[in-house]
């Protein structure tokens, strides 16, 4: 999902010796992975009502003003330090519009306030398991699939919820989920394998009701 890190590294390398041009092409490189997770990460009533790509760009704005900072004392890869501030620009839309209309955003959300919509719930879904649709019953089964996961992660508590997006969503290392969460890497990888067990729990129980 991030770009490659030893171009990245160059391009910090440049932006520290004052090339104006490599920060550009720095924040740049970076857009479409902002652009995604900002994208995977919206619910489905924030998603009626701004543009994705306006949160992307407050975040890269956000970022190129606070990159001094980061250039002179670096304590996180830079997508780690970048996903932070975009994570944070969709948490204040979420709540600037969830404010402005709280009755009409909250009955369009989940059962249960998940940090990702239908579509990351959709996308991890195709990410853990195989997704081929070769025949019309292979699809039907997919469809069912995929909503017992929506079901399923709604039903995980949010640090459980968490460490699965940034493992099978944002694709992140377990190094990398550490350091994103303030965790040690052996309490990141434990956090992820009980949050799979719990995930496998749910999806081993049978369909709700609505569901069938």
């Amino acid at each position: 999902m991030w770009p490659k890190s030893s171009d990245t590294q160059e391009l910090i390398a440049a932006a520290r010796e004052g090339n104006g041009a490599a920060v550009d092409a720095l924040l740049e490189r970076h857009r479409a992975a902002v652009r995604k997770l900002i994208a995977l990460r919206m619910d489905r009533g924030l998603q009626r009502r701004v543009d994705a790509s306006d949160i992307v760009q407050e975040a890269l704005v956000e970022a190129n003003r606070r990159l001094p900072t980061y250039l002179s004392d670096n304590p996180l890869p830079f997508h780690l330090w970048l996903r932070q501030i975009a994570h944070d620009r969709l948490i204040d839309a979420h709540r600037r519009h969830r404010g402005a209309a709280r009755r009409s955003v909250e009955r369009e959300q989940p059962v249960a306030q998940s940090s990702c919509g239908d579509r990351s719930a959709f996308d991890l879904a195709a990410q853990l398991r195989d997704h081929r649709e070769a025949t019309p019953a292979a699809a039907l089964l997919r469809k069912e699939l995929d909503l017992r996961m929506r079901e399923a992660l709604a039903m995980l508590d949010e640090p459980d919820r968490e460490v699965i997006e940034l493992r099978h969503i944002e694709q992140l290392s377990n190094q990398e989920t550490a350091l994103a969460l303030g965790l040690s890497e052996p309490a990141a990888g434990m956090r992820y394998l009980r949050a799979l067990r719990r995930l496998r729990a749910l999806l081993d129980e049978p369909p709700s009701a609505e569901s069938r």
